[in-house]
């Protein structure tokens, strides 16, 4: 599902128009995306959670050469499944 399929699904299921779903999913996307932002937790019971994790600053090696690079610390998006998603999907 992409986020045109969602907005059409959120539309059908509420009897909203394409356009206020639109609105509603962007309204959505755009609280978790500041809450994490911030480096606090997006968390939905049943559903899951979203959390930032810190990725250290660690040495690679460029495969074309075998030379040695270093790869910045940076922040990563994390997605925990909740209990019931996971029951739905294991069934």
């Amino acid at each position: 599902m992409n986020k045109a399929e969602l907005i059409e699904h959120v539309a059908k299921e509420t009897e909203m128009t394409k356009a206020d779903a639109q609105r509603a999913v962007e309204a959505v996307f755009g609280g978790i995306t500041k809450t994490v932002k911030k480096g606090g937790d997006a968390r939905f019971v049943g559903f899951g959670t979203f959390t930032v994790a810190k990725r250290a600053a660690t040495t690679g090696r460029n495969p074309r050469t075998g030379e040695a690079i270093k790869i910045k610390a940076s922040k990563n998006v994390k997605f925990k499944a909740g209990k019931e998603l996971k029951e739905a999907v294991n069934k």
